[in-house]
């Protein structure tokens, strides 16, 4: 499915949006300034970004006009608001917005805009010189072996975008939820199982990063007195 950065000041909307699309097989990131937006976007390239107009640091009209003058507009955004203008919603689109939502989100009109937009939204390639110049910047995660055998090393054609080709013949949530445990047992790792910068760094709520390891079968029972 797609990845989605949702960004609010409100912790209402993003938790509600986080579950949403989150059941809808989305795996969303959020962000509740301009600057977390940043970071992450400078991060990854997300499928569709769900983008509130009023923030308090920097509204979101500003940061589309920033990702557009620097090259960054890449992914299509749906703005919303429960108080803009028309005026308003026709500056953001002319500056590139796709689509605008009004607060409160109805459901069905979330999930259709949502479908709409994901449909326009160009696939990333890796360009051909990052290729070429870093041909062993991505390591595959390979699911582990179930006996005490050592797993056999794939060799260089057997992996699709830097990912093991064993993961393509894989039903889509496995092989995902697979990947998911993966990232985040590596990231717990890397972290020394800090949970605050583990959300940090994937833009997750905490709440939502408890509940998905714990979906992911990610003991986090040593963390839980982490403030």
């Amino acid at each position: 499915m797609a990845s989605i950065l949702v960004v609010d000041d409100e912790m209402g909307i993003r938790e509600l949006l986080n579950e949403i699309l989150t059941d809808e097989g989305h795996t969303v990131y959020a962000a509740e300034s301009a600057i977390q937006a940043r970071t992450i976007r400078e991060q990854m390239r997300p499928d569709l970004v769900l983008l509130d107009i009023w923030m308090p640091d920097t509204d979101g009209i500003t940061l589309l006009k920033e990702w557009s003058k620097t090259g960054q507009l890449t992914m299509p955004v749906v703005m919303m608001s429960g108080h803009a203008t028309i005026d308003t919603a026709v500056e953001a689109t002319r500056i590139g917005a796709l689509n605008f939502l009004e607060k409160p989100i109805a459901l069905q009109k979330l999930l259709k805009t949502v479908s709409k937009a994901l449909e326009s939204s160009p696939k990333y390639v890796e360009p051909e010189a990052e290729r070429t110049a870093q041909p062993n910047t991505h390591q595959a995660v390979t699911p582990k072996p179930t006996s005490n055998e050592p797993a056999p090393a794939l060799l260089e054609d057997e992996y699709i975008s830097g990912i093991a080709k064993t993961y393509f013949d894989l039903p889509l949530r496995e092989a995902r939820d697979l990947f998911e445990k993966a990232y985040f047992e590596h990231q717990m790792q890397i972290m020394g199982g800090s949970m605050t910068k583990i959300s940090e760094y994937t833009g997750l709520e905490r709440t939502h990063l408890y509940r998905k390891l714990k979906a992911l079968g990610i003991d986090t029972s040593r963390n839980k007195g982490e403030q």
